[in-house]
């Protein structure tokens, strides 16, 4: 497994994966300076999160290898199907596993996410359109899902 550190506006991001793929994606709380070199098999998506960061991509092109369970998989793979500027419910997603009992184990599941933004685990809301859990952090995940608007507002103060 291979690792680098980058910088983002959500802070200092730690990318680790290998040839079979990207495994991991996640924001750090702690400050690291970011990797003077990248590893060959994590260079691609380093690339397209910076790019994803400056406004110019809205979509990625990786080999992901996430680690978990079945479930998870499946999870994590509906996120996948979440277009870029649209948000989806915890209600809406069990319906779509094809049961609405799953909510709280998709919920856990989506809170297992290890791959951020590129699996975009930030885009799932409560019914009521409140930002409710995000394992990096509920200002992350609105500063995410502000960078993806399609409208732009402004600060009046």
């Amino acid at each position: 497994m291979q690792s680098a550190y980058l910088d983002s506006p959500l802070g200092t991001l730690l990318l680790e994966g290998n040839a079979d793929g990207i495994q991991k994606l996640t924001a750090l709380d702690t400050a690291e300076s970011p990797s003077a070199e990248i590893p060959e098999p994590l260079k691609e998506a380093a690339r397209q999160i910076q790019d994803y960061f400056k406004g110019n991509r809205n979509d990625f092109d990786l080999k992901l290898n996430p680690q978990g369970t079945a479930f998870q998989q499946q999870v994590w793979k509906q996120l996948l199907e979440i277009p870029f500027g649209k948000t989806t419910s915890y209600m809406d997603m069990a319906k779509r596993l094809g049961d609405p009992k799953t909510i709280r184990a998709a919920a856990s599941a989506n809170g297992k996410n290890p791959i951020m933004i590129i699996i975009p685990c930030h885009r799932v809301i409560g019914s009521d359109g409140s930002l409710t859990g995000y394992a990096g952090g509920l200002w992350r995940k609105q500063w995410l899902l502000e960078h993806e608007s399609p409208v732009t507002q402004q600060k009046l103060f």
